[in-house]
């Protein structure tokens, strides 16, 4: 069977993205692709590097051009794929490449986005591991609404939660601090944005508690644990077009041996194609996983600071959101999960 697939806000990073990987997809079919300001316009003329699609035409954004289809991905700004999720119905898949259903705390979101909340939907991270032992992909099957997670919060999330899951970390005092590229702000104009003010230079945003992934950061890690954590989050901009390297630290519990350790990562991810824990003493560069449905993760315990160190590695793009939304949007129909995703980078 061939799903049809529209995507609003095909114009963007996202939405080009999903285009990409969505052309490598045997069962999906991309009939309807949307803009604002673009619409009217090839969608070549805006995404030029995407050949397969030469002839489509950018629609406008509205529920009317989307419904009709089996999936629709919202790849839109934050704040506006609620509205018109609303008005699409029960009839499509629906899959929010944004954050307007990530949440589950109507208050969290009242104080982090400051804008109408819309509810909750099934997280799609299959991968996050749960204090009671089960993992996200099993609330993702036969659903028909998926919220995909922040990037950053992706990195941060695998990174952690197994040590949190098996107890082997403390859940106070965790700490990120992650090197992001530009591309996870989307193509907006600004000036901290531009080449000129990024080239040569890194530069800390969103510091002190305040960046919008915390509160999705600790719903992900809480769940994993089981009890409420604290986490210190720090993003730097850096001159890289797209990725994240995470360096993710918690103190250890009382008595928690490294081999301890590095067993609850090996429990977590054995099985998993997507996040891969490399072997001991060996941490991922980003550019190991640009083009690629992967995270890599690299872990170490520092015996003198009794904390555990866990870098992770993936491409904003894939991995951190089209990636992630195509493997969701397979577990939610019954479809093997790697259909249309690929675990190889490109190099150099």
């Amino acid at each position: 069977m061939v799903f049809s697939v529209a995507i609003a806000g095909a114009s963007g990073y996202a939405g080009g993205e999903l285009l990409r990987l969505l052309a490598a997809h045997p069962e999906f079919e991309v009939r309807t692709v949307t803009a604002h300001a673009n619409a009217g316009e090839l969608l070549t003329t805006v995404q030029p590097h995407l050949r397969s699609y030469a002839g489509m035409v950018l629609q406008p954004t509205t529920a009317e051009v989307l419904r009709g289809h089996d999936i629709v991905f919202l790849a839109l700004p934050h704040g506006k794929s609620g509205a018109i999720a609303d008005e699409l119905g029960e009839a499509s898949l629906v899959v929010d490449c944004g954050a307007d259903h990530r949440l589950t705390s109507a208050d969290a979101w009242t104080q982090f986005y400051k804008s109408e909340y819309h509810g909750s939907w099934p997280y799609g991270l299959p991968e996050l591991v749960l204090s009671e032992g089960a993992k996200q992909r099993e609330n993702l099957v036969g659903v028909n609404r998926i919220a995909v997670p922040g990037c950053n919060v992706t990195a941060v999330s695998l990174g952690l939660a197994p040590g949190l899951q098996a107890g082997v970390i403390q859940p106070a005092d965790l700490v990120a601090v992650l090197a992001v590229g530009p591309s996870g702000a989307g193509k907006t104009l600004r000036t901290d944005l531009l080449a000129s003010e990024l080239l040569g230079s890194a530069h800390a945003y969103g510091v002190g508690g305040v960046h919008r992934h915390v509160p999705e950061i600790i719903q992900n890690l809480t769940g994993a644990s089981g009890e409420r954590v604290s986490v210190s989050f720090t993003p730097v901009l850096v001159p890289m077009a797209r990725g994240i390297l995470a360096t993710s630290t918690a103190r250890l519990q009382p008595g928690v041996s490294a081999a301890d350790v590095r067993s609850a990562w090996e429990l977590a991810y054995a099985d998993e194609p997507f996040v891969q824990l490399l072997p001991e003493g060996s941490f991922p560069k980003v550019s190991d996983t640009i083009g690629a449905n992967t995270a890599l993760i690299g872990l170490a315990v520092d015996e003198a600071a009794e904390r555990v160190v866990a870098i992770t590695a993936l491409d904003n793009l894939v991995k951190g959101t089209a990636g992630a939304a195509i493997q969701s949007t397979n577990i939610a129909l019954g479809l093997p999960e790697q259909t249309g995703l690929t675990v190889n980078g490109v190099a150099p």
